[in-house]
């Protein structure tokens, strides 16, 4: 089907590689647990939306320059770990959200757009920026789908397409179940303040170390 061989190899390897913990869960599991199960949700489709990108890339096959472009790969992998590094440094400086005085500032302003709408909208971007920007998500395509595909087959894009899409699909499931995990375990302590504080504090730090992990990995 599809050119695609061994479909059911192919989706069950794909659900043990999302189970596998990296820069993408981590960025989930953070953002869910400072800022909740809305901000989780996001999160989950921005890296979805990323993950739907680099299956298109790979597709049209403009992933294969950046895997023989070592300038290419080291400029998008410098870009992926300064955004993360610049998303820690925010979190780190961010003050604890005060729904009272959101509620007052709102009422004061019709025509103001809901907070929760806007940050969503960030945050999503974020996740989109976060994986795209991740040249070893590229690099895993291009080795890890070629094994499913018949080489014979005419629509080798097509190929391409369906695993990515069912890669993205695989994916987007466990995510999500780790963000609402996440975000109802922290619930209580995001109640808290000083805790929701601390936790943005955390959530920077961990941001800035998926950072310096992506600038120390060597490709």
């Amino acid at each position: 089907m599809f050119g695609i061989e061994n479909y059911l190899g192919f989706i069950l390897a794909a659900i043990l590689l999302n189970l596998t913990p990296g820069t993408d869960s981590m960025y989930i599991i953070t953002r869910s647990m400072a800022q909740g199960q809305t901000a989780g949700f996001y999160s989950v489709l921005g890296i979805t939306s990323g993950i739907l990108v680099h299956t298109l890339l790979a597709a049209l096959g403009l992933s294969v320059l950046l895997a023989n472009s070592p300038t290419a790969f080291m400029l998008v992998k410098y870009i992926g770990a300064s955004y993360l590094c610049y998303l820690g440094f925010k979190m780190l400086t961010s003050k604890s959200s005060n729904s009272n005085s959101i509620t007052n500032s709102l009422s004061k302003d019709q025509h103001v757009t809901s907070q929760k709408d806007v940050d969503g909208w960030q945050i999503y971007k974020q996740g989109v920026l976060t994986n795209v920007f991740n040249p070893k998500v590229a690099l895993f395509f291009l080795a890890f789908f070629p094994q499913f595909i018949d080489s014979s087959y005419a629509y080798g894009m097509l190929s391409f397409l369906m695993l990515g899409l069912t890669f993205a699909v695989t994916g987007f499931v466990w995510c999500l179940c780790l963000a609402l995990l996440a975000a109802r375990f922290s619930t209580r302590l995001r109640e808290n303040p000083s805790i929701e504080t601390m936790l943005n504090r955390i959530s920077g730090v961990v941001f800035i170390g998926l950072g310096i992990r992506l600038l120390t990995e060597k490709g």
